[in-house]
């Protein structure tokens, strides 16, 4: 596992055992604490997941799109094979619809919701809740309402932004850092003023926050240049920490890579700090099984290659016997493992054996993964950013597997 793995995993342990649950915007509570922090030396180690797969191609993808296209045009991802951001966009009527979380209702497709004005509260309170804004009139004085657009899920609620923002996330994440130029002020101040400590971007800007759909999670960048590295410090107000962070932090890594070969510098530490880290409650299953996963590696780790490779052969003959169906116990044939508790539900018997197979071949062949960038690049807007991104490889990359966690909007 890398050292992002180790800190990652920590951190979930550390939100199941004292986080409190509490209710929010979405209707599916979180469990949250109040802060973590940790910094990652990308001279050691390119921090990326092996516990859960990574879709690395997307996430740079999705970095490029705010720091190098400076975008928030949703069609520039489609164009690139990237969906993340689906249920966050403006639609070509101008409303964005908010659905009811999967599992929590029956489909109802024919149901209808009034669509509200977000820049009807005062400029006091841009974040008010829905009850506190203004319905929406037509050009005709009529209310708007909006029904589901998306097969399968229930509308919950709808706000209108306009037309000029279809298709878009409105005014956030690209959209700022377009407006600011913050990418080519960042580059320049490096270059010409690298001693600056000034270097700090906000993706936080209140005149625009009652127009972003989604107000920027990674809201802060700092960055300072010391005895020739490149180091950044990232602030986020919130993070999903199964489906945000691992993106995040690959993202911000691979950025500040990219930032430091177009300036001539190594790169150096990259720091984070989270407010509220959380987790939703219908990810728990799958936030359980990735700490098994864990586990396991440790456990594995302690074994010799004569074991490890005896394990493998069992594993690859399906020696694996189901004690109790029921209590999810399986057990091993190996003397050292003994009873090892599948917490994911449903578990097969083959999911859990690829796992396993997969942690041994790391043990038994242990690599690093690599961050290669294209070194004849020179530019920082010549980095390719189509969906081939051919001019960053991660190599070496081994993984657990892929890990479901649902979106909550």
């Amino acid at each position: 596992m890398t050292e992002f793995d180790k800190e990652y995993l920590k951190l979930l342990k550390e939100i199941l055992q004292r986080g409190e649950e509490v209710e929010n915007r979405t209707g599916v509570n979180t469990i949250k604490i109040d802060k973590y922090a940790f910094k990652f030396d990308l001279t050691k180690e390119f921090p990326i997941l092996m516990t859960k797969q990574l879709f690395s191609r997307q996430a740079i993808t999705e970095m490029l799109w705010i720091w190098q296209m400076a975008s928030n045009d949703v069609r520039e991802l489609h164009k690139r094979n990237v969906h993340i951001w689906d249920e966050w966009m403006v639609d070509e009527d101008g409303i964005y619809r908010i659905y009811e979380p999967d599992g929590t209702c029956e489909y109802n497709p024919d149901k209808e919701v009034t669509v509200y004005d977000p820049l009807s509260t005062p400029i006091s309170d841009p974040l008010a809740k829905m009850n506190k804004l203004s319905p929406k009139l037509d050009e005709n004085g009529k209310i708007m309402t909006a029904k589901s657009k998306i097969e399968g899920k229930t509308i919950k609620a709808a706000k209108y932004y306009g037309k000029e923002y279809a298709y878009t996330i409105g005014t956030a994440y690209g959209y700022i850092v377009d407006r600011y130029k913050f990418t080519d002020e960042l580059i320049w101040t490096i270059k010409n003023s690298p001693t600056d400590r000034r270097m700090v971007y906000s993706l936080w800007q209140n005149e625009f926050l009652r127009t972003a759909v989604l107000p920027s999670c990674v809201w802060s960048t700092e960055w300072n240049v010391y005895k020739g590295t490149l180091n950044l410090q990232v602030h986020q107000r919130s993070c999903d920490v199964p489906l945000g962070l691992p993106f995040n932090v690959t993202q911000y890594a691979t950025l500040l890579s990219m930032i430091a070969q177009v300036t001539n510098l190594n790169p150096g530490f990259v720091s984070y700090s989270i407010n509220e880290p959380h987790i939703y409650v219908n990810q728990i299953d799958g936030i359980k099984e990735q700490l098994r996963r864990g586990r396991t590696y440790e456990s594995f780790s302690r074994m010799t290659p004569t074991k490890l490779e005896q394990l493998k052969i069992e594993l690859e003959n399906k020696l694996l016997t189901i004690e109790d169906k029921e209590s999810k116990e399986y057990i091993v044939t190996d003397s050292d493992i003994r009873i090892i508790d599948i917490i994911l539900n449903p578990v097969k018997p083959e999911l859990w054996i690829d796992t396993e197979l997969k942690i041994i071949d790391m043990l038994l062949y242990p690599t690093k993964p690599i961050l290669e960038l294209d070194k004849s690049i020179c530019e920082f807007k010549d980095f390719d950013n189509s969906k081939d991104i051919k001019h960053v490889k991660i190599k070496n990359y081994k993984h657990m597997g892929k890990l479901p966690f649902k979106v909550t909007q």
